[in-house]
């Protein structure tokens, strides 16, 4: 008998894996058969559609991001800046948000990812002026409506200027506060459970945002709760010196001190470590979010990437806040980690295969999740289909390295928890056009 929930997603034009060269069938949500090139299911099914024109990828996880700073993109203050003088600048910016920004911003960063084939985000919001403290439940809902999985964590400042710290004190919050609504948080929202939409995780927002007494609370809090822990770490020179002067050690030393050197743990951007800091990491299994874009935009440096995945690291993609990278795009991201790791390791080292899987099974082991991240019997139906029409494909030869070398930008068809969430390129019950135009009018008042 046929189950009127099966699809079979039928002989895609090339796909990331050739075990599922015929295509998928989805079930209730899930996977539930990979059909081998010129194959038939051995299910039942009772709907197929016709992917000949597309190539068949895992739904891609963007690692890391601040949704709000969409709001700010090319903002005229932070122009031409590097990391440090970049947030004091965005700061007092940022500390203008208000409720409907937040919602605003959610809504458009989610949509702009989910074009590029996006099907589960990982948000950094860590920015809790007054009237701001619902942050978190109102990115939440925007998720929801979108029908995209996240990763949403609790971060926090909690060392303003006059503590020594960089963001204005309008933005920070008494470690108690910070502590109390993270718990709240976890119990209202996260759950652990295979193919859940939404996780929470913790993360203070960086050594120089927050006390250590902080850092350490938030690590027994993940602990007794089962949740992951999220931060930047070893982004600029800058943040290295400041560790020095303040705690009288290096980034990583500090990690570990503060009990943070575990596989709960992953990174955001991870650039200037050392090989026996590599080597820790790796043995701990801390998780790194591997930012290009942002980290070229601030001229930052280039992420480690094979020395810390060849450590024992997950390597995951982020597109990182869109005030660093001016885009959400997760496709473009992917090609940017390609483009920029081959300088670092060489074009037979760096292949489109390899920054793929950076981008679907690493970001998804980042996460701590086993359930998504990859098209295998028993996962999450999570999945991007791209077409090859636009100007940019024609005379490509293979397929798969096309999306990355002619350059790839929007999805034509995208499945979250095998429902269909975008057709024919377009986001299912979306008014795009009043969206963005809301998005322009509350950006208009942080300029």
């Amino acid at each position: 008998m046929q189950n009127p929930n099966t699809l079979w997603i039928k002989n895609p034009l090339a796909a990331l894996s050739p075990v599922y060269a015929g295509g998928v069938v989805v079930k209730d949500g899930k996977i539930a058969e990979l059909v081998a090139a010129g194959r038939q299911p051995a299910l039942p099914v009772a709907a197929t559609f016709d992917a000949r024109e597309h190539v068949l990828l895992p739904g891609l996880i963007n690692a890391h991001h601040h949704f709000y700073q969409t709001l700010t993109r090319a903002h005229p203050v932070a122009l031409n800046k590097e990391l440090f003088s970049w947030l004091v600048s965005l700061y007092p910016v940022w500390a203008k948000l208000h409720p409907e920004m937040v919602a605003v911003s959610t809504q458009l960063a989610l949509s702009e990812l989910l074009l590029s084939g996006c099907t589960t985000a990982s948000d950094h919001h860590y920015l809790f002026p007054r009237g701001l403290e619902d942050a978190i439940d109102i990115q939440l809902a925007q998720a929801e409506k979108l029908g995209v999985r996240v990763h949403l964590t609790r971060g926090s400042m909690s060392l303003g200027q006059d503590q020594g710290g960089l963001p204005p004190q309008s933005t920070v919050q008494s470690e108690a506060t910070i502590l109390a609504d993270s718990e709240r948080l976890i119990r209202r929202y996260h759950s652990a459970e295979p193919g859940a939409m939404s996780r929470v995780a913790l993360a203070p927002c960086s050594p120089f945002s927050v006390s250590t007494e902080l850092m350490k609370a938030s690590s027994e809090l993940a602990s007794r709760h089962g949740v992951q822990l999220h931060t930047h770490l070893a982004e600029t020179h800058d943040e290295t010196e400041f560790c020095l002067k303040m705690f009288g050690m290096r980034p990583v030393d500090y990690l570990e001190s503060v009990g943070w050197l575990n596989s709960r743990v992953w990174l955001a951007h991870g650039i200037h470590f050392n090989e026996e800091e590599v080597r820790r990491l790796g043995k701990a299994g801390v998780g790194i979010a591997h930012c290009p874009s942002s980290n070229m935009l601030l001229a930052s440096g280039q992420c480690p990437t094979l020395d810390l995945e060849a450590a024992g690291c997950p390597v995951g993609i982020g597109v990182d806040g869109s005030a660093s990278n001016d885009c959400s795009n997760m496709i473009l991201e992917v090609r940017q980690a390609l483009l920029l790791q081959r300088l670092r390791y060489g074009a037979r080292r760096i292949t489109h295969q390899k920054v793929l899987e950076w981008a679907t099974r690493g970001s998804a082991a980042c996460l701590g999740r086993d359930d998504i991240g990859e098209l295998a019997i028993g996962k999450q139906a999570d999945l991007a289909l791209f077409k090859l029409d636009e100007i940019q494909f024609a005379g490509a030869g293979d397929p798969l390295a096309a999306l990355l070398l002619c350059g790839a930008h929007r999805a034509d068809r995208m499945m979250v928890a095998g429902k269909w969430r975008v057709i024919d390129g377009a986001i299912c019950n979306l008014d795009i056009e009043a969206l963005k135009s809301r998005q322009r009018e509350l950006a208009a008042k942080l300029l």
